[in-house]
């Protein structure tokens, strides 16, 4: 902007054309104000051009101001400096004034706290006597009220008694007091009683009423706290004799105007006057029931709240002066030694980010050969050495991106391989109906399901959850179940040999998954094994031969019951030399068999709580009657409700037969 003003002065014609409409507004207001304010100072038409042409050059400079920040913070250096204005000279500021305007509100709270303490200290002192002498017989009442009456006009100048009732007293003889409105109650503090402040006391009883006045002047509030300074009242009463609720009257008879001789003189430079305003409510003598609002102004210093709380000397104060001093110069060398220790922070931190700057450059043409000189051992160096670092691993960090791509190509492959491995179709049975879900947790699943017509009146399913997850489990899955149906293939190439007018030979439960222990032991690692579940359902006579190899027992709904059944064995593939068992069962019509994976179970929610068996037993029995896949959806819907997730914690298998 000055080299705009400079290039003004030389070739005005031209430098003017080349300002902006805000500028030239404000060079045609200066020069119209000028001359007024020389002319007619006091005129408003040099007031109006004054203002006008103030606003304008703040604008201008705002504008012209903000454009060259811009251009001298395009470098880091500048930039930090601004930094450090925002950061360390700006809350320095702020926090000064935050300190001294909380000293400020503290000193001033508790400057008003002892005023109003003591004005309540000396309500008090009236409100002891009234409900004394209230709660007395009316001979010692009289008594009383005739020995306490002057020691209480020399505690509070002006003091006035009224008793009426059973004992009439009053003091002193002539006093102008009289009895208050009806309406009136116990009531004690302070009174607005025809424009007039007091301090009141007032006991009303079945056989009495006792009355205690005493003026507030503005003597008497001075004289609350002598040492402590200058005290005064503001008062605004709401009351109804004003013409409407709600209007804003000041009374008549003001207290005398504060005069600031009673501010306590400072006791150094730092003993600055503090001003405070406590709110007060005040009893309005004519409207029973009613008060008016007023504030006590406290006009005091630091020094003299210290003394009237702490009680300390002058000394003290001097010596604390010192202190401050001492303290501020302390400070002031910190800040030079700060400064000096900044400036060369910055330019160890622009120098490497010059640096840096310089790598970028290089780097983004694809020159992954530049290097960095590293100096120092800070974490500059440190950005340093990791920027050179950088360079050299990025080519590697390329191709692991490609092998990384090309892996989760053939993870995708896999679980499409797995998706052709699951049974696509249903066998046909007359009396069963069979379906299956399985919700892998990553892209491929460790859990396994399948079923298969063996001949004609024999179906054989099972369920499997082989130990781990991803393409380790998925690998074990596949295994199991090509083992698993090569087996099943035997068996029917049997059946189907036998087929010609001899018997059907039954396939063993029991030997099946016995055979398929050994195999996945012999050709799997030993951390690898499964838990399996394989049973062969009559089709004519509705009965189940299963074996039970370490899997989550099955459920059994059975005419509005559950129960489980059997497990007749350990895992399979952990140990050749494992025996199984074989159960039976005799399906009923309508009885619905759910088998299982822990991903069904086990999930938990927020709280660390597992779905269980229980709640599931609790779900399929309110669904029984519905079909197998209303069931499967209702029972994934609740787990997933469960745990409020959009991912799965395990893989999740379910297999239901229902007997028709």
């Amino acid at each position: 902007m000055v080299g705009r003003f400079k290039s003004l002065l030389a070739r005005p014609g031209a430098a003017l054309r080349k300002l902006a409409l805000l500028e030239k507004v404000f060079i045609a207001l200066a020069a119209a104000a000028m001359p007024a304010w020389y002319t007619a100072p006091g005129s408003a038409i040099t007031v109006l051009l004054a203002f006008a042409a103030v606003i304008a050059g703040v604008l201008v400079l705002f504008r012209n101001g903000y454009r060259l920040l811009k251009r001298v913070i395009w470098r880091l250096r500048y930039r930090l400096l601004v930094a450090y204005l925002f950061i360390a000279v700006v809350p320095i500021a702020l926090i000064t004034y935050l300190v001294a305007f909380g000293a400020d509100m503290l000193a001033g709270q508790i400057a008003a706290y002892i005023v109003t303490s003591e004005l309540a200290r000396r309500t008090d002192g009236l409100e002891g006597p009234a409900r004394g002498l209230a709660a007395s017989t009316p001979e010692t009442r009289l008594r009383e009220a005739r020995w306490l009456a002057p020691h209480l006009r020399e505690a509070y100048p002006g003091f006035e008694m009224l008793i009426t009732g059973d004992t009439s007293f009053r003091f002193p003889d002539n006093a102008s007091i009289q009895p208050p409105p009806d309406g009136w109650k116990d009531a004690a503090g302070l009174l607005l009683k025809g424009g007039s402040l007091y301090l009141w006391a007032h006991v009303k009883t079945v056989r009495c009423e006792v009355t205690l006045l005493a003026p507030m002047t503005q003597d008497s509030l001075s004289a609350l706290v002598p040492e402590l300074g200058e005290l005064s009242l503001v008062m605004i009463q709401r009351s109804a004799a004003a013409g409407r609720a709600g209007r804003l009257t000041f009374p008549k008879g003001a207290l005398p105007r504060r005069s600031r001789n009673r501010v306590p003189t400072p006791v150094n430079g730092f003993d600055a006057e503090v001003r405070n305003a406590q709110p007060v409510s005040a009893a309005v003598w004519e409207e029973p029931g009613q008060t008016a609002s007023e504030w006590i102004i406290v006009n005091t210093r630091y020094s003299a709240v210290l003394r009237t709380v702490f009680g300390q000397t002058e000394q003290w104060s001097e010596s604390l002066t010192m202190l401050m001093q001492a303290v501020i110069l302390a400070l002031l060398i910190v800040e030079l030694i700060s400064v000096y220790i900044g400036y060369r922070l910055t330019r160890s931190i622009t120098n490497a980010v010059h640096n840096l700057y310089e790598g970028t450059q290089r780097v983004r043409v694809g020159d992954f050969s530049h290097r960095i000189e590293v100096k120092g051992t800070d974490q500059l160096a440190e950005l340093s050495e990791s920027f050179n670092r950088m360079t050299e691993n990025l080519e590697r960090l390329v191709e692991v991106a490609k092998e990384k791509e090309r892996l989760q190509s053939e993870i995708e492959i896999a679980r499409e391989v797995q998706n052709q491995l699951f049974p696509r179709a249903l066998p046909p049975a007359e009396t069963l109906q069979l379906a299956a879900v399985c919700r892998p947790a990553r892209l491929v699943s460790g859990d396994y399901y399948d079923y298969a017509r063996l001949h004609d009146q024999n179906v054989a399913f099972a369920i499997g959850d082989v130990a781990g997850k991803g393409i380790s489990a998925a690998l074990l899955m596949a295994t199991v179940q090509s083992s698993m149906r090569a087996q099943l293939r035997a068996g029917r190439e049997l059946a189907a040999a036998a087929g010609n007018g001899g018997s059907v030979p039954v396939m063993s439960t029991a030997s099946l998954v016995t055979r398929l222990n050994q195999q996945l032991y012999a050709f799997t690692p030993p951390e690898k094994f499964a838990t399996f579940y394989f049973a062969l359902y009559d089709d004519e006579t509705g009965l189940l031969k299963y074996t039970n190899a370490g899997h989550l027992p099955p459920i059994l709904i059975r005419e509005g019951a559950a129960s489980r059944l059997d497990v007749n064995g350990t895992v399979v593939g952990a140990f050749s030399f494992s025996q199984y068992g074989e159960s039976t069962l005799q399906m009923n019509s309508g009885d619905l068999l759910v088998c299982f994976t822990d991903g069904i179970t086990e999930p938990e929610n927020e709280f660390g709580e597992m779905f269980g068996e229980d709640r599931l037993i609790e779900l399929l029995l309110k669904n029984a009657d519905r079909s197998p896949d209303e069931i499967m959806d209702a029972v994934l819907e609740s787990v997933r409700v469960w745990t409020n997730s959009p991912e799965l914690q395990d893989d999740m298998t379910l297999l239901l037969a229902r007997r028709t």
